[in-house]
């Protein structure tokens, strides 16, 4: 079963939040549907980026390891694979 690690933002340079999941779609929608404190409060709807890991422990080391990041490393990772932080929740498998 596919674990993914994702990256949520309200805008460009906005509010951020890390998680990952099994069902990414679900999940996602979740986070739309404001079933999440953090990203209700903060307005968080749009799927920036996201990759696909084979096994739950990869994924948990991942988020883990994005969650210490400093911020600018996160806004480089999402320009890097989403230069204009377009939702990609149409691109999920």
């Amino acid at each position: 079963m596919a674990h993914y690690v994702y990256i949520m933002a309200s805008r460009p340079g906005g509010a951020l939040y890390i998680g990952r999941s099994g069902d990414l779609r679900a999940r996602a929608e979740a986070h739309r549907a404001g079933l999440s404190a953090h990203t209700a409060k903060y307005k968080i709807r749009r799927l920036v980026w996201f990759e696909q890991h084979e096994d739950f422990e990869t994924s948990l080391k991942r988020e883990r390891q994005l969650k210490r990041w400093r911020r600018a490393w996160k806004d480089a990772l999402i320009t890097r694979a989403n230069p204009n932080w377009h939702d990609l929740t149409h691109t999920i498998l």
